[in-house]
């Protein structure tokens, strides 16, 4: 009986396999490539919903390996078929872009001539150059090119026509002596920063003169020559600030038969319109 009390103790630890393991990473592998092939996946609905026929053509054009990804070549090796990144052609100073003239050319050729296309995007251009141009005369760039003094003159519009900018009187600042077509020095200094503004952009100019109703009826009634004088004043003005003429495209007076204000009276009426005219007007 002793002799077992005192033997040793035997424990038998039994290891068992299988259960719970550790399998690794594989797992965060597969969940990328699902969520890649989802992503992809959205990426080309929204293309396909989102361009035109031209355009997904020349995305799938892009990436066959049947055809040279640059049509235009210039018979270097490198990148741009030879040419330098820094190139008018490849990167357009303005930060506008563009393509070489001879793939503008190519296309042109095309039975469709891809002209659709060019046209919208130079429509969007337009008005993008349109709306900064708004920006920079009423200050929502958070810069302008117009004091606050001036700036209480203006009230700008961007229209299917192009960019309107109304330039009126107010109580105790007219922008033409009282009665005449002469512009006052406030005028002159409005047209002479419209003048700089406008350079900016090569788009035609349309001038428009309006007055106030005449507070009585009068055997002759001056409104029309009037408005008529004052926007030639302004044509005068913007020429000597620097303005093509060739640029004026319009020059119109309109009496007070379209009046701003709902009193056809009120000196809100007095005003000349300036037009920054779309080019497909």
């Amino acid at each position: 009986m002793s002799g077992q009390a005192n033997g040793p103790v035997i424990i038998k630890k039994v290891k068992k396999s299988g259960g719970e393991g550790h399998h690794g990473g594989a797992w965060k592998v597969a969940y990328a490539d699902f969520v890649t092939a989802m992503m992809a996946f959205f990426m080309l609905m929204w293309l396909l919903n989102a361009t035109t026929e031209k355009q997904r053509k020349g995305i799938a054009d892009y990436f066959s390996p049947t055809i040279p990804v640059n049509r235009v070549s210039g018979g270097g090796p490198d990148a741009f078929g030879g040419d330098s990144v820094f190139s008018e052609e490849n990167l357009a100073q303005t930060g506008q872009g563009g393509l070489p003239s001879d793939a503008n050319s190519a296309s042109s050729e095309a039975p469709d001539g891809g002209q659709g296309d060019a046209r919208e995007l130079d429509r969007a251009a337009e008005a993008r150059a349109l709306e900064e141009i708004e920006a920079v005369l009423t200050g929502k760039a958070g810069e302008s090119m117009v004091s606050d003094l001036l700036q209480r003159h203006i009230v700008t519009e961007l229209t299917d026509e192009g960019l309107v900018i109304e330039l009126f009187d107010l109580v105790d600042e007219p922008l033409f002596v009282p009665g005449t077509a002469e512009p006052t020095p406030l005028m002159a200094e409005l047209i002479g920063v419209m003048a700089r503004t406008f350079a900016l952009v090569r788009n035609g100019v349309a001038i428009e003169g309006h007055t106030r109703a005449e507070p009585v009826v009068l055997a002759h009634n001056t409104v029309w020559e009037m408005s008529t004088a004052r926007a030639d004043a302004i044509r005068l003005l913007l020429r000597d600030e620097g303005l093509s003429p060739k640029r004026v495209r319009r020059l119109t007076g309109f009496a007070d038969r379209e009046p701003a204000a709902r009193n056809p009276m009120a000196l809100r009426n007095n005003r000349i319109e300036l037009i920054l005219l779309r080019t497909h007007r």
